[in-house]
């Protein structure tokens, strides 16, 4: 990375608003989470004293039989047991520890093939394209707490897919990137669960969930991290405290990623190592995730700090997100590490006697706000905004307007149709993306249609207009059938 040309009054002026942005950060967060406590100590100590009628029925109700239930669509392969089969379960391997495993293997999977295509406007490329994804996982359950899975991608490398170029600039034909990568391998499992002998009252607190491999990771929708990362993490849920009624569950993760860290441009780190705390706070009123994560590279000016804090309950009948994410570069800014804010609500709505969604999504990003890890297929940290920021994670298909986070602010707003018992659906939005580092503004509409065929296919249609300041229009349009093995 190039050291930093930037004039000392620019610095002065990135330094004043970085300082006023934390300290607006931090009173937000201190006022959020003042009024959560105080709403959820309200209600412990309100109502009718803690006496209330049972719910649920105390009669006991028949099983349901098979024909009740409904027929079961089983994975591709099954081995040992069938997976949400009914029946006994056969008898299992003891191990010394006391553990005792009943492996089950299951091979399942997700297949994409779309034509696709777009223009950048502005005399910029046409692409047509026929492109195809497939992913395939083996999943070995031994318990209910611990599996190994493994995963492949044979068809795609990257951001790079197998299929057929019509139009590229002027140049056509066949391309195939297969491989036989190893994309996901992990094991998981609880220590109190794999040592029952170290505790056979189970009456102590030692649930603690590990995890250790290569897998996705996604945290505050994929706004602090989207990526595969090769780590080991451990976990504890279920922390409670006497005397604070409004905590219902505390989950605590700490990780450490070493391999496979991709950065804010979408491209691999081979020197990076990322450590992570990971908090989820469940309360009577809300949902609170808290999370630190350092990123620590040998490359020039790369070493940077993310936090970020979001809030999930209800307001009344209107579904609601409140997320503040802040990343700082330790040295020298840079295009892996920056500093910024990025703030983000989202709130959606469910019209009544129906099961549509009525949504609205607003973000502000100031200064440059770069997330700890992206992979290739991820986009900017902005895909959870809607359906015009959103990456297709398939081909070289682009979102109608920037997903990126540098001195920007935006909405988008939609209405999801939902038909013939969730079996098709009609997504209609409209968004807008303000550029105050350039002074642009861009508008797009975008629409998606979703109909399932039979128990595995899903048929989708995509389509985009958008608009951008002293430039032509841009478009895109994709169909696409996705198949569940």
């Amino acid at each position: 990375m190039k050291q930093s040309n930037m004039p000392n009054h620019n610095k002065s002026k990135l330094a004043r608003v970085v300082r006023q942005s934390s300290s607006c950060v931090i009173r937000f967060c201190t006022l959020l989470v003042s009024s959560c406590v105080a709403m959820s100590a309200l209600a412990a100590s309100g109502g009718d004293g803690g006496k209330h009628e049972p719910r649920l029925s105390s009669e006991p109700r028949p099983f349901l039989t098979g024909k009740e239930l409904g027929e079961r669509t089983p994975p591709l392969l099954e081995f040992g047991g069938d997976f949400l089969g009914t029946g006994n379960i056969r008898r299992g391997y003891e191990l010394p520890g006391g553990a005792v495993w009943t492996p089950r293997l299951w091979v399942y999977g997700t297949g994409r093939s779309a034509y696709q295509q777009f223009d950048v406007g502005d005399g910029g490329s046409k692409t047509a394209e026929w492109v195809n994804r497939l992913d395939l996982f083996a999943n070995l359950q031994l318990t209910g707490t611990e599996r190994v899975l493994l995963g492949i991608s044979p068809l795609h490398e990257g951001n790079r897919f197998s299929g057929y170029t019509f139009d590229s600039d002027g140049e056509d034909g066949s391309f195939d990137n297969f491989n036989a990568r190893i994309r996901t391998l992990f094991f998981e499992g609880d220590l109190a669960e794999l040592l029952p002998n170290w505790d056979k009252e189970d009456g102590k607190k030692n649930d603690i969930g590990f995890s250790v491999g290569r897998q996705q990771v996604l945290f505050q929708d994929g706004m602090t991290i989207n990526d595969t990362l090769d780590l080991f993490g451990l976990s504890k849920n279920n922390i409670r405290f006497e005397g604070v009624p409004w905590l219902v569950n505390w989950r605590s993760t700490f990780m450490v990623a070493w391999d496979e860290v991709n950065r804010e441009n979408n491209v691999e780190d081979d020197t990076a190592t990322l450590y992570g705390w990971f908090n989820q706070w469940d309360t009577i009123r809300s949902t609170i995730d808290l999370d630190i994560i350092v990123v620590e590279s040998d490359l020039e000016n790369a070493d940077q700090l993310v936090t970020s804090i979001n809030f999930i309950q209800r307001l009344g009948k209107i579904g609601s997100t409140f997320r503040v994410a802040h990343s700082r570069a330790l040295d020298d800014e840079s295009a892996v590490a920056g500093d910024g804010t990025l703030l983000f609500t989202e709130l959606n709505y469910v019209p009544a006697y129906t099961h549509d969604n009525m949504y609205a999504n607003f973000f502000y990003a100031d200064g440059n706000y770069t997330s700890a890890a992206r992979g290739p297929l991820g986009g900017g940290p902005l895909g959870r905004v809607g359906l015009l920021y959103a990456a297709s994670g398939l081909g070289s298909y682009r979102p109608a307007l920037s997903n990126r986070a540098n001195d920007a602010y935006g909405f988008s707003a939609g209405y999801q149709k939902i038909n013939d018992r969730a079996r098709r659906q009609l997504t209609i939005e409209v968004g807008a993306r303000e550029n105050d580092a350039t002074n642009t503004s861009e508008y797009g509409l975008a629409a998606r249609f979703q109909q399932a065929l039979g128990k595995r296919f899903v048929f989708q249609v995509d389509g985009y207009v958008a608009d951008r300041d002293n430039q032509s229009s841009s478009y895109g349009g994709r169909m696409e059938f996705l198949i569940k093995l």
